[in-house]
């Protein structure tokens, strides 16, 4: 799956709110001398624009459309940030850092526990001695309580985004259909695209143990930013491991 119709929209409709709390928890769970970061699956760059601010950072995503937005944002930031297309489980061309981050549930674009392997260890290869991986992931109350049966419309003046949830194929998934609307004036009419977006998480037990295979320690898993201890019906759920 690779963001196409969705790029421009998801710049529009993301809660610019929410940014800062990513940067706030990314500060508060790295060390004061820790300076270089890869931001997976950065989309358009928002956040990557926030820890640009402490450290020297590199974006990388797998949507070449997200990726040019992100770097359209940063020059008019006036902040000089790599970004690089890549997939999560394919960081071989990258250095190393002392942070990797990977937000906004993008860890649940991922199939199943092997592809999860997979990315854990890349991240864990391109972490320096001691650095950190920071992540998120839906909870398992979002993805089985609060996304069946979801919609949600937006509309402006030449455009029209529908989006639909529905229960995925695998326990604890759920696929997305976008829809968008978009008026092309030569044919004086709409051109429709859908796109479907598929997203799986797994209980707190198995994210934490696939980590630990993989080799990191000291791993922690909390909800609403660092803020919280997780609960029954905490929708997303954040973890900090360290090599």
């Amino acid at each position: 799956m690779v963001y196409n119709s969705f790029a421009r929209v998801y710049s529009e409709l993301m809660d610019d709110s929410l940014y800062a709390k990513w940067a706030e928890y990314v500060e508060n769970q790295t060390a004061k001398d820790s300076k270089s970061l890869l931001d997976v699956a950065c989309g358009t760059g928002d956040l990557t624009i926030l820890l640009a601010d402490k450290f020297n950072v590199t974006g990388t995503d797998l949507s070449e459309e997200m990726l040019k937005i992100a770097a359209e944002k940063a020059n008019k930031a006036n902040k000089e940030i790599p970004f690089v297309q890549s997939n999560m489980m394919d960081l071989y061309e990258f250095g190393q850092f002392d942070v990797i981050t990977c937000f906004d549930d993008s860890i649940c674009y991922l199939k199943d526990e092997d592809e999860l392997a997979i990315a854990f260890n890349q991240a864990y290869q391109h972490l320096n001695q001691g650095g950190k991986y920071l992540f998120d992931a839906h909870s398992l109350y979002q993805m089985n309580e609060v996304f069946p049966g979801y919609m949600f419309n937006h509309r402006t003046e030449d455009s029209a985004f529908m989006w639909n949830s529905f229960e995925g194929e695998y326990p604890n998934s759920i696929e997305h259909e976008l829809t968008f609307f978009n008026w092309d004036e030569k044919i004086k009419g709409y051109t429709v695209k859908t796109e479907l977006h598929k997203e799986r998480t797994y209980p707190t037990e198995t994210f934490v143990a696939i980590l630990k295979d993989i080799g990191f320690k000291n791993i922690s898993v909390s909800a609403d930013f660092g803020e919280s201890s997780v609960a029954d019906d905490s929708t997303r759920w954040f973890f900090s491991a360290e090599k």
